[in-house]
């Protein structure tokens, strides 16, 4: 083109000042901006691209604008000059320790080269602040993850210790049920500890011991520390019941099996079904009875009377005798199987003779008892008393005892215990008017005609009462005494009816 022509400077100016424009527009915008030739030299870069990486022009771009760390990929702002390809979506790439997002566009220039155009935006603080956010939730998922597993070993924990606490809560219990057992005789720690090795199996148990021993005490402590605690317990006394009635009480019996069976009737082995049954008596039963109870011991299985159906039952036996069932095997009076069936298991109790350690501690607990019960404040026995105590031979064994305290506490005055309130005979009462009368002389010194009389009357008073069952008029009518005298007299004592029948 001819530069003399005059239209070549005006389209030159023309051009200049469109440069100009252009060149001041892309100053002005905050993002960066650089013009790449084709041959990979930079043309232009606005202020801010400047500003952001140093001034770059007539630099080859592969030498400034890719990942001087050899971390050039395939979103790299170089690679797209020569693909000629217009640039719609918005890629990331990081230039020296800048992070940009950018798009590229491919033009022509005024003068007919092939440029790119980079438009680019300072990213880094938000990428900063997105792997910011990243390690974060990396922490976080570690700490939780740290966290989860302490709960975890603490749940361990804490079950294992649940466990500890069950068990320590489980021997504390049994053992302030075995605490009910008054003594601390040797005999009596061995029985404890009998007691706690058999009850939380379901083996048959056989209490034997003499009569007043504490029998049904120990079956109570059984049945307490057993795993069926929380079952059904009921007690028979074999004894107690004929043939007949035991059978059907125990097993039940169908409509019409015996004149007034009106209706179906179940038996106490079907209602304690999964709990425990105390036989009391075993040795009392018949061989008809003992048949039908050699079935449930074995088979776990019952018939009513009256029917021929079996059923099954789940229950665990407690058995008591003060009879002697070897001898009686021998004697042919016992089945043999069926002893065998009871006596997996023997609890023996100890007469009191043979424990007199315990005397003492069960005297004790029995006048603890009683003085509430009576409302006297006793506090302890005499040196005298307790003497004599250890000197009896307690047939009886603890019944008898408690029957002598019972009395003492009853009838001691001036709220002390003395030896005129200890009755030992063979049953722990008067036997006879002619003993009485010879404790009575025995105080000859001690007391006067008019207290002797007292405590005689006193005496005779209890026993009438006692005999009427604690009805005041018909006593008063056998004594051939007046209500309102009697009563006078009863005050005068310190008797009530609620009291006589207590004793």
């Amino acid at each position: 083109m001819d530069s003399a022509n005059p239209n070549f400077h005006k389209r030159k100016r023309e051009v200049d000042r469109l440069s100009d424009n252009w060149t001041a527009l892309l100053d002005n915008m905050l993002e960066m901006v650089i013009l790449i030739r084709n041959d990979n030299m930079i043309e232009f870069m606005n202020k801010s691209a400047i500003s952001a990486f140093g001034d770059l022009r007539n630099k080859k771009c592969h030498d400034c604008l890719c990942n001087a760390n050899d971390r050039c990929q395939n979103n790299c702002p170089v690679k797209q000059i020569t693909s000629g390809k217009r640039q719609t979506e918005v890629l990331e790439t990081q230039i020296g320790d800048i992070n940009v997002s950018y798009t590229s566009v491919s033009f022509r220039g005024y003068r007919g080269d092939k440029l790119v155009m980079l438009v680019m935006r300072d990213i880094t603080k938000r990428v900063h602040q997105a792997r910011e956010i990243i390690e974060f939730h990396e922490d976080l998922e570690s700490i939780l993850h740290e966290k989860i597993q302490e709960l975890r070993e603490t749940e361990k924990i804490r079950e294992q210790l649940s466990q500890q606490l069950n068990v320590l809560e489980r021997k504390l219990q049994k053992k302030s049920y075995t605490d009910e057992m008054i003594g601390s005789s040797r005999q009596m720690r061995d029985l404890r500890g009998m007691i706690d090795q058999v009850a939380e199996s379901d083996a048959t148990i056989l209490i034997t011991g003499e009569s007043g021993t504490g029998k049904e005490l120990v079956a109570n402590l059984i049945q307490k520390c057993s795993n069926r605690s929380d079952k059904p317990f009921l007690k028979v006394n074999c004894n107690a019941i004929n043939d007949s009635l035991l059978e059907s009480d125990l097993f039940g019996y169908e409509k019409g099996a015996f004149t007034g069976a009106n209706a179906q009737q179940k038996g106490k082995f079907e209602i304690v079904n999964g709990g425990t049954i105390f036989l009391d008596e075993i040795g009392d039963i018949s061989p008809r009875m003992q048949s039908a109870l050699l079935r449930v011991l074995q088979n776990g299985e019952i018939i009513r009377v009256g029917g021929n159906k079996t059923f099954r039952v789940d229950v665990r036996i407690l058995a008591a005798t003060n009879l002697d069932l070897a001898k009686l095997v021998q004697d042919g009076r016992f089945r043999l199987d069926l002893f065998y069936r009871l006596n997996i298991i023997n609890v023996h109790i100890p007469p009191l003779r043979e424990r007199r350690d315990d005397l003492v501690d069960l005297a004790t607990h029995f006048v603890k008892h009683y003085r509430t019960a009576f409302k006297k404040k006793i506090d302890f026995l005499p040196d005298s008393i307790i003497g004599r105590l250890l000197l009896h031979d307690w047939p009886g064994n603890v019944r008898e005892l408690e029957n002598v305290i019972q009395r003492a506490v009853l009838m001691a005055r001036n709220n002390v215990i003395t030896e005129k309130d200890i009755h030992l005979g063979e049953t722990g009462t008067v036997s006879s008017s002619g003993d009485y009368l010879n404790q009575v002389c025995v105080q000859f010194g001690q007391k006067s005609l008019k207290d002797l009389t007292a405590d005689f009357e006193k005496e005779i008073i209890v026993k009438c009462l006692r005999k009427n069952d604690a009805n005041a008029i018909e006593a008063a009518n056998e004594l051939k005494l007046g209500k309102t005298a009697l009563y006078a007299k009863m005050k005068r004592y310190g008797l009530s009816p609620k009291m006589i029948k207590k004793l």
